[in-house]
C-alpha cells in the first residue's frame, strides 16, 4: 500500500539543508534541561505528591526510566538519521508515511498544547510576583474564561504575550535562540540549587512516613491514586527532551552531539527532580500541598518561614517556565518544517527566511495559534492529552529501532543503544503502563485528535506527498512497501 512507502537513509543523507549548524553538545544539553525542568519541579510536585505521597520520587524515577530507554532509542536514530523531525522522520524511515504523519501530529498536539499549558503556569508565577512588587493586572486579564469558580476572567494576557515573545525569539535565528535558553537555564540551575541548600536542613523524616500511602496503584477519593498514577502525571515534566533531537540540522557533527544531548540533559533533570521531590515532602507533610497546587515550592518556603527567597523563586519558576515554553516552540516550528518540506504540510509551513534561515512563516502561524490557545482556554484537562500523545511517540520510535536493526543492519550508527533488543522493549513497555495510568477522557480525545488528522492525511497529504509517484521530484527516492 503506498501509504506505507518509506523514506530512503541514503536519500536523506545527501540532503543539504538551508538551516545555520550552529549548536554543540553544551547547547543541546541545555535545550534539553530547558524543556525539562520547569512545570515538573515549580507546579505538577504539588498534584503529583497529593497522588503519591512522599513516593513521588520513585514516581520521578520510573517516568525518568521510561525516558531513558526512549531516550537511547532517540539517541541511535539521531546518529543514523541527523535530519530535523525526531519520531516524525524516524517513523518515516521506519514504518512508512501514514506512520510518520500520525506521529507528526501527535508531536504538533505535544509541543503546541504543551506550549500553551505552560504559558498558563508561567502567567501565575508571573503575576504573583507582580503582586509581591505592588504591581496589579486586572484579573479578567489573568485567566481564561471559567478558570477559578466563582472568578470573573475573559482572557490570560501574560501567557498570550510570553508565547509571542518567545515565538519572536525563535523566528530571528537559532543562534539568539541558543543564547536565550542558556542564560536562563544557567540562572534557573542556580535558583534551585540555592533552594536546595537553603532548605535540606528543615528535612522532618516522620512526614515521609508512610512513604507510600497510596501503593504502587489505588483509587482514593473517587480517582486513581498511587505511584503509577502520578508517574502518569509527572511525565508531563520529561516532555520536550526529544525536541533536542529536531535540532539535528542545526547541529555541529549530530551523529555525536546529537546522543550527549539528549541523554545528558535526561540525567541532570532527573537527579534534580528526586531531590527536589524528596526535599519537599520531607520538610512538609504531603497533604499540605493541597492549599499550594499552583506553586507548591511556596508550601515549604512558607513552613521554613524563609519568605525573602520567595521572590527568588518565583523568578526562578518564571525562567525554567520560559525555556520551556521556548524548546516546544522551537521543536514545533521544525517538526512542521520538516512535515512541509515532505510535502505533507503546505509549503507554507516550510518556507526558510534567507536572512534569519529559520522557517520563519510556520513558527509564527504556531507561535500565534498557541498564544490565542494560552490566552483563551481553560487548560487544566490537557496535560494529560499531551502525554498520551508523547508516550504514543516513544513507543514507535523504540519499535522503530527493533526494525531498523533487523532490516537495515548495514547502516551508519554514531551511538548504539547498548542492550538491544531488551532496551527498546523495555522502554516500550514502560510507556504502555504510563498509558494505563491515564483516563479514559484522555483517550476520547486522542481519538478525536488522531481522527482529524487522518482527514487531513488523505485529503491533502497523500496527494501532495514527495514520495507519490505523480510528484517528479519525489517519485525516485520513494521506498514503497515494506523491506
Amino acid at each position: 500500500m503506498d501509504v506505507f512507502r518509506k523514506k530512503d537513509v541514503n536519500e536523506i543523507l545527501k540532503y543539504s539543508s538551508p538551516l545555520k549548524r550552529t549548536l554543540r553538545t553544551w547547547d543541546l544539553t541545555f535545550l534539553g534541561i530547558g524543556a525539562i525542568i520547569g512545570t515538573g519541579i515549580f507546579v505538577l510536585t504539588g498534584r503529583g505528591a497529593l497522588t503519591a505521597g512522599p513516593a513521588l520520587s520513585l514516581s520521578f524515577l520510573i517516568a525518568a526510566i521510561c525516558c531513558g530507554f526512549a531516550g537511547l532509542c532517540y539517541a541511535e536514530f539521531a546518529s543514523m538519521a541527523p535530519v530535523s523531525g525526531s519520531a516524525y522522520t524516524y517513523s518515516y524511515i521506519a514504518f512508512g508515511e501514514i506512520i510518520a504523519f500520525i506521529i507528526g501530529w501527535d508531536l504538533i498536539l505535544e509541543y503546541a498544547l504543551g506550549a500553551a499549558t505552560v504559558s498558563v503556569g508561567w502567567s501565575g508565577y508571573f503575576v504573583n510576583l507582580l503582586q509581591n512588587l505592588g504591581i496589579h493586572i486586572p484579573t479578567v486579564l489573568t485567566a481564561a474564561a471559567g478558570t477559578t469558580p466563582g472568578v470573573t476572567t475573559f482572557f490570560n494576557l501574560p501567557a498570550f504575550l510570553i508565547v509571542l515573545l518567545i515565538t519572536w525569539i525563535i523566528s530571528i535565528g537559532i543562534t539568539q535562540t541558543k543564547r536565550v535558553n542558556d542564560s536562563m537555564v544557567i540562572v534557573k540551575l542556580a535558583v534551585i540549587i540555592l533552594f536546595i541548600v537553603c532548605t535540606i536542613w528543615f528535612i522532618k523524616p516522620h512526614n515521609w512516613v508512610p512513604f507510600s500511602p497510596y501503593g504502587l496503584y489505588s483509587f482514593h477519593g473517587g480517582s486513581a491514586a498511587g505511584i503509577i498514577p502520578a508517574a502518569s502525571i509527572v511525565f508531563f515534566s520529561f516532555i520536550g527532551f526529544d525536541s533536542v533531537s529536531s535540532s539535528a540540522e542545526e547541529t555541529i557533527n549530530p551523529s555525536k552531539t546529537l546522543p550527549r544531548g539528549i541523554l545528558g540533559s535526561l540525567l541532570i533533570s532527573t537527579v534534580l527532580y528526586i531531590i527536589m521531590t524528596l526535599i519537599m515532602t520531607g520538610v512538609v507533610k504531603y497533604t499540605v500541598f493541597a492549599r499550594f497546587l499552583d506553586a507548591p515550592i511556596l508550601a515549604v518556603l512558607h513552613s521554613t518561614g524563609q519568605t525573602w527567597l520567595s521572590i527568588i523563586v518565583s523568578v526562578g519558576a518564571i525562567l525554567g517556565m520560559t525555556t520551556v515554553i521556548l524548546v516546544q516552540l522551537y521543536g514545533q516550528s521544525r517538526i512542521t518544517y520538516s512535515m512541509s518540506r515532505d510535502g505533507l504540510f503546505p509549503r507554507f509551513f516550510g518556507s526558510v527566511n534567507p536572512k534569519y534561515q529559520t522557517p520563519f512563516k510556520g513558527t509564527w502561524f504556531f507561535g500565534i495559534v498557541t498564544a490565542i490557545a494560552g490566552g483563551l482556554i481553560n487548560l487544566n484537562i490537557l496535560s494529560e492529552l499531551v502525554n498520551i500523545g508523547t508516550l504514543t511517540a516513544f513507543v514507535l520510535v523504540s519499535a522503530g529501532i527493533l526494525w531498523m536493526r533487523h532490516s537495515h543492519p548495514e547502516l551508519h550508527r554514531g551511538f548504539r543503544a547498548p542492550g538491544v533488543p531488551v532496551t527498546p522493549i523495555i522502554a516500550i513497555l514502560f510507556c504502555l503502563v504510563l498509558i494505563a495510568g491515564l483516563n479514559w477522557e484522555t483517550w476520547v480525545r486522542f481519538i478525536v485528535w488522531f481522527a482529524i488528522g487522518m482527514v487531513i492525511y488523505f485529503a491533502y497529504a497523500k496527494r501532495h506527498s514527495k514520495l507519490n509517484p505523480s510528484n517528479s521530484d519525489g517519485s525516485a527516492s520513494a521506498k514503497k512497501g515494506a523491506d
